[in-house]
């Protein structure tokens, strides 16, 4: 398998090279340079497999033979060993339809500590043979940066400097990165939003020179193999839900920056019968994009989803390229248009392709607290604010004619968002693990709107690479 940029200008690259990318050069973000078909008879066959037998057959199909099969399985073992489930994404099946895969289970009780716990072991396998050093730079609207520190922390090999919007991610999630002490985890509090914090670090990764110079490298959804682990989810709910193989069901995504819709995207044109629902909040760019091709930025506005509080949902690059069949000049066309005005017009032919299988709906946030208290009544139990933008999504259909087989992903607990939970009028208890975060010391850099952000980061970065040079002098 080879990867290669969205906008043409990258190819060839192995999946070890895109494992330590962000931004490719030419501005782009990777995909493969072709998908890999799952025929009916094989994906019958893998009904029945658990969540990690299912993710041990779907990364072959993007990995190859760059990691050995027996040391592959090794790696997704230890990657899944922290989860607290044994099932790690189980589907409660509730009255009137509803299913909800908890997604929740991680170790920091979020849906990115699936694909980020193997990620962080792939970095490890292969920056520890190559005796290779890494500083991964990433923005966060609330869960990714957490995860990402989770799955990196204390490694020889690795550095991570984490962006966080201040006062813009719930208290648990801030202090999930804040709490950490590892000498090689590095967190800012930016005053400002997430797709703020992406700015400077896009810039950091344009200057390829750099970017390479220091072997910078992404861990958010930019880094496709995010996007590949997190295929494995939808082909798991596909068969959980119909293990005979012969009907579609429709998956309700809690949408942010649409890493998670990608990969169910990528999912469909494997082969796999699914279509796609992307439940956004009042920042609804994504929306707009989806039903009437406006792709421009809004006013951002904060939600009681705040890890959905995103305009610049940059893998709509990606779902552009799927459903165009690679057509990577007006991929690029569009992007640079968007680079320079904030806005760009979806052709009507690619809008009506996406169209066929991914659609939309925006939750205010009296919608999130309504869908909170429903579920809670009638099934006493408790969702996070963004688990329930798919509950609105579900019980809007309620009543309708159709019989569609429909999986609702929680992407996160819902004890990391005590405000959203006590606005929904409900109970919030704390529990001992979140009691601890509270009490635990934290450190972190701020850093102010009137800052030159790139200038801070590439001086922290020029730092690391000093101070991991002396390490192995010494």
């Amino acid at each position: 398998m080879k990867f290669a940029s969205t906008r043409g200008g990258v190819r060839g690259l192995t999946f070890e090279d895109a494992l330590y990318s962000g931004y490719a050069a030419d501005g782009g973000i990777l995909l493969p340079e072709s998908i890999p078909q799952i025929s009916l008879d094989t994906l019958q066959s893998w009904a029945g497999l658990s969540y990690v037998q299912l993710v041990k057959k779907v990364i072959p199909h993007f990995v190859g033979e760059e990691i050995p099969s027996e040391d592959l399985n090794d790696l997704v073992d230890k990657a899944f060993s922290r989860f607290s489930h044994p099932d790690i994404i189980p589907i409660k099946k509730f009255p009137g339809g509803l299913n909800v895969m908890e997604m929740c289970h991680g170790i920091t009780w979020a849906f990115k500590d699936l694909a980020l716990s193997c990620l962080g072991q792939f970095l490890d396998y292969f920056l520890n043979k190559r005796k290779k050093h890494l500083t991964i730079l990433t923005a966060t609207s609330g869960d990714t940066g957490s995860a990402a520190i989770e799955s990196v922390r204390g490694m020889t090999w690795v550095d991570i400097i984490v962006l966080l919007p201040r006062g813009r991610t719930s208290r648990v999630q801030e202090l999930q990165m804040t709490t950490v002490m590892e000498d090689n985890v590095h967190v800012y509090r930016a005053d400002g939003t997430s797709d703020d914090a992406d700015v400077p670090i896009k810039e950091c990764f344009a200057d390829a020179a750099f970017a390479k110079r220091h072997n910078l490298c992404s861990i958010n959804s930019i880094n496709f193999a995010r996007i590949m682990v997190q295929v494995a989810h939808y082909f798991y709910a596909y068969l959980q839900m119909c293990p005979a193989c012969d009907s579609e069901v429709e998956i309700a995504i809690p949408t942010g920056g649409c890493g998670n819709v990608t990969s169910g995207c990528l999912a469909r044109k494997m082969g796999l019968p699914v279509k796609l629902v992307c439940c956004v909040t009042t920042n609804d760019i994504v929306d707009r994009a989806i039903v009437k091709g406006d792709y421009s930025i809004g006013e951002m506005k904060q939600s009681l989803a705040p890890a959905m509080d995103i305009q610049m949902a940059y893998n709509m690059e990606r779902i552009w390229h799927m459903f165009s069949d690679g057509d990577v000049e007006m991929v690029s066309s569009m992007m640079t248009e968007f680079e320079k005005t904030m806005m760009t017009k979806v052709p009507e032919n690619l809008r009506a392709k996406i169209g066929e299988v991914v659609s939309s709906h925006v939750v205010e946030d009296e919608g999130i607290k309504k869908s909170m208290r429903k579920c809670w009544e009638e099934n006493s139990y408790l969702v996070c604010p963004h688990s329930a933008t798919t509950l609105d999504y579900h019980y809007s259909r309620q009543g309708s004619s159709d019989d569609t087989l429909r999986v609702c992903l929680a992407s996160a607990s819902p004890i990391k968002f005590e405000e959203a939970v006590v606005a929904a009028g409900l109970r919030y208890d704390k529990t001992d693990a979140v009691v601890k975060l509270y009490n635990s010391p934290t450190r972190y850099q701020d850093v102010e709107k009137d800052e030159d952000w790139v200038d801070i980061l590439r001086k922290k970065i020029e730092d690391i690479e000093k101070r991991f040079q002396a390490r192995n002098l010494a």
